[in-house]
């Protein structure tokens, strides 16, 4: 699959040739869903907790008589039933994280990439680097491209004075290599692979 190259500034710089097992896959809803699921799983805190029975203060003297009241029997104020008193097997803090093979997390990474090519939402950009941090030009240059939501993905580093110029744009997000992940390629409209981000990506994904 060929793909023409750009610079930021919108003029042409060649072509590349992206690979059929990375770029050209059909892409499957089971498969990301499962990544994104995993990742999402992964992410997530889990650090909700509600007071139990044991843990709630309150005084253990037995609330009224047991008999004679006409009413239930209470040993404690503490029962789930009474206000204040501690939650019935409520949340407790735990890891939602799940086992995904790691062949199967890189077949996910595979298909997000085959998937932006497929709808023409794939970008292979020269290079993502700037003489000095100017978010104002990089504003404008994005702008003149038409990219709203998109994420560039460069090399092994991303070049400092463009992650710093890049950090106070909306809609716009940059990532190593290394940092690639399905959830953040299909949450962007436009996906941005720089040149060295493609090698590094076939290389890591081969």
């Amino acid at each position: 699959m060929k793909i023409d190259v750009i610079k930021l500034d919108g003029g042409k710089a060649g072509s590349v040739d992206l690979g059929e097992a990375i770029f050209g896959l059909e892409p499957r809803a089971d498969i990301l869903h499962r990544v994104v699921r995993w990742q999402r799983n992964k992410a997530q805190q889990g650090t909700h907790a509600t007071l139990g029975r044991s843990e709630v203060s309150y005084s253990t003297k037995k609330i009224y008589k047991q008999k004679g009241t006409g009413g239930a029997r209470h040993g404690s104020r503490k029962a789930p039933i009474f206000r204040k008193g501690g939650v019935y097997k409520g949340p407790t803090p735990r890891s939602h994280a799940h086992d995904l093979t790691k062949k199967f997390r890189a077949l996910g990474l595979k298909h997000a990439l085959s998937a932006k090519a497929a709808e023409g939402n794939l970008v292979v950009l020269e290079s993502a680097a700037m003489d000095a941090p100017k978010t104002a030009m990089l504003a404008k240059q994005i702008k003149n491209l038409g990219w709203k939501r998109v994420l560039i993905i460069d090399g092994a580093q991303v070049d400092e004075n463009f992650a710093m110029a890049a950090r106070n744009i909306e809609g716009l997000d940059v990532l190593p290599s290394m940092g690639a992940n399905v959830y953040d390629i299909l949450k962007r409209d436009t996906l941005v692979i720089t040149k060295a981000g493609l090698e590094a990506l076939e290389a890591r994904l081969q």
